[in-house]
């Protein structure tokens, strides 16, 4: 009797980038469609300009504070963050909000810069180089107040890795990291 082998299964690895590659394009068209069935009209026009401050919660971050510097539908946003104390990141990204509604979607793009401190002696700074592309969508609760959540569509560019005989080459891919953050309009 001829002994037969089990199906090969696709390696994890190869399961969880599938599931990467989809997860972007569903979450810009649920965010999509969660920003037209509920559009409503602002109290206030968007041809305002300003500036936000706020904080973030995940994104390029576990935490961090930002500053948007907007003129009607288009923003400047620059957030700073950390995820252990132990390193920092910077993003600069420049926005474009759909629509003049309470709820309305936006997309960008941009770059973050990552810094993080050796863990001991042997070890040098690390940094990297990321392309991003933020995708999110913002509810305007007051005149002042927004909550957003997003997903920053991250490509990286370049890295120097803390460990000076680490010269593997940087792994490619779109890694998605969602957040979500508070602003307050002055």
């Amino acid at each position: 009797m001829r002994h037969r082998s089990p199906p090969r299964l696709p390696a994890a690895r190869d399961l969880r980038a599938r599931r990467r590659r989809a997860l972007v394009p569903a979450l810009v068209v649920g965010m999509t469609i969660l920003s037209a069935g509920t559009a409503v009209q602002a109290q206030t026009a968007t041809t305002e300009s300003g500036v936000r401050f706020g904080v973030t919660f995940g994104g390029i971050s576990t935490w961090g504070v930002n500053v948007e510097f907007f003129e009607g539908q288009y923003g400047l946003d620059v957030n700073l963050g950390t995820w252990t104390f132990r390193d920092l990141g910077i993003a600069v990204s420049g926005r474009r909000y759909l629509g003049d509604h309470v709820i309305r979607p936006y997309a960008g793009s941009g770059l973050w810069f990552a810094l993080g401190a050796p863990v001991d002696e042997s070890e040098r700074v690390g940094m990297a180089l990321v392309l991003q592309f933020p995708v999110g969508v913002e509810w305007d609760i007051t005149d002042t107040h927004a909550l957003g959540l997003n997903v920053n569509v991250n490509r990286g560019l370049l890295v120097r890795r803390s460990d000076p005989e680490d010269d593997l080459p940087m792994a490619g891919g779109i890694v998605p990291f969602p957040g979500f953050y508070y602003r307050y309009t002055r």
